[in-house]
Order: C-alpha cells, then structure tokens, then sequence
C-alpha cells in the first residue's frame, strides 16, 4: 500500500475504548509513531495505538475536512463507521504495513 497519500484513520486502546481520529499523508509510519508513543498528547494519554479503522483521499483539504466531520459525529455514528469497515475492531496495522 502506498502510504504518501493523505488518509483519515480511527485508533482505539481496546474495542468500544476510547477513539482517537487523525490525519495523516503518510499512514504505516504514522501509526507506527502511536505505537511507539512517540506522538505526545491524547493519543499518548490513552494508550490508542490499535487502527481499527482508515480511509484514503485524493487530496489533503479533503481529508482534513473528513477528519473534522467525523469529530463532530456522536460516539454512536463513529462505532458504526468502525463496525462496517472493521467487525471485529481488528487491528490493521499488520494489514497496512503488508
């Protein structure tokens, strides 16, 4: 998978844990740098560092304003983009990195 696009991606510490939504042009090393715990603040704070959920876009703006959508979406609408994607709230890590 090439990574240098931008992507939208949902991490968690546990399924139906806590969530934490970003956005990145480079998704394998991004995720890489929250399991290394490299990446300070929430995601550090939680412990969220299982991608169970990603989606690519042809642009960074697009991103970007997908990321802030689904920030403002209630817990619920997030759980469910993750179930459709992700049933089982499997980490895919493995799955991008190939």
């Amino acid at each position: 998978m090439d990574q240098k696009h931008p992507f939208v991606y949902i991490l968690t510490n546990k399924p139906n844990g806590v969530l934490y939504i970003g956005v990145t042009s480079n998704l394998a090393y991004r995720i890489w740098q929250h399991r290394q715990k490299l990446v300070s603040g929430f995601s550090k704070s939680y412990n969220t560092d299982r991608l169970v959920w990603y989606e690519f876009h042809s642009k960074m703006y697009d991103a970007i304003n997908r990321e802030k959508q689904i920030k403002k979406w209630n817990r619920a609408w997030k759980i469910e983009l993750i179930e459709s994607f992700n049933a089982e709230w499997n980490d895919l890590y493995d799955e991008i990195t190939g």
